[in-house]
């Protein structure tokens, strides 16, 4: 069965927001509204996500995204894309991806047993 009404998009925020509880705060947020989707620490020293909803709360997150963030953050700008309307939602709720550079071993490429080689 579909749902209708189901907006989309992605978005990055830029400034000072790793470090700062923005994901958690993102979450609550999201949450609160009713919203689906994810977020996470890029490499870049942005925060990324996707969120999915009814147009109203939609843009009451873009707002938070741009304007309010977590208590320590410093928005600096947001860029949103892939705004489209969806046949059905894709998440069950809205979670927190572990960073990218999570999971990597402390001392990368030391040691005979890495199968990591540079090819600089």
């Amino acid at each position: 069965m579909a749902t209708h009404n189901v907006h989309s998009c992605e978005f990055e925020v830029f400034g000072r927001v790793q470090g700062v509880n923005f994901r958690r705060h993102a979450l609550r947020k999201a949450k609160t509204l009713g919203l689906r989707g994810w977020c996470m620490n890029s490499s870049r020293g942005t925060v990324k996500g996707y969120i999915e909803g009814r147009p109203a709360e939609m843009d009451v997150m873009k707002e938070w995204l741009r304007t309010t963030g977590s208590p320590l953050s410093s928005i600096e700008k947001v860029e949103f894309s892939s705004q489209r309307e969806r046949d059905r939602y894709g998440y069950a709720n809205f979670h927190i991806k572990p960073d990218p550079h999570e999971n990597r071993p402390v001392h990368e490429g030391l040691g005979s047993s890495s199968s990591h080689h540079d090819s600089n």
